[in-house]
C-alpha cells in the first residue's frame, strides 16, 4: 500500500506581488491509519491545531458506500513530509498520556 501522495499546494501571495501561478508539489505522507475518518479528522485536528497542517481522508469507494470497517474504511491522516517525524512524535505523546491515564484508573 503507498502511503505518500503528492497534491499540489499553492504557495502564498504577498500584496505586493501579483499571483505567480506556480505551484509547488508537496509530498504527504500518512502517519496514521483509524477506523473511520471521522477518528481520522479528529487526529489532523489535533496535529493543526499543533501547527501541522494536516488532512484526513478515506478512499473514494468507501466514502461513498458510507463504509466505516476494513479497507475501504480506513481512514488516513496525511502531513506534508518535512512534518512527519514531528507530528509521529506528537501521536506518541499522545499515546503515551492516555496509556498512563489508562493505568491510573
Amino acid at each position: 500500500m503507498d502511503n505518500n501522495n503528492t497534491f499540489p499546494l499553492s504557495e502564498p501571495n504577498d500584496a505586493d506581488s501579483a499571483p505567480s501561478g506556480d505551484a509547488q508539489q508537496v509530498q504527504w505522507v500518512v502517519v496514521e491509519q483509524t477506523s473511520g475518518v471521522m477518528a481520522a479528522e479528529i487526529i489532523a485536528g489535533r496535529l493543526q491545531a499543533e501547527g501541522i497542517p494536516a488532512r484526513a481522508y478515506q478512499e473514494g469507494a468507501g466514502e461513498a458506500i458510507g463504509l466505516i470497517v476494513g479497507l475501504l474504511g480506513t481512514g488516513h491522516v496525511a502531513v506534508p513530509e518535512e512534518f512527519a517525524e514531528q507530528a509521529r512524535a506528537i501521536l506518541e505523546a499522545i499515546e503515551a498520556e492516555a496509556e498512563a491515564a489508562e493505568e491510573e484508573e
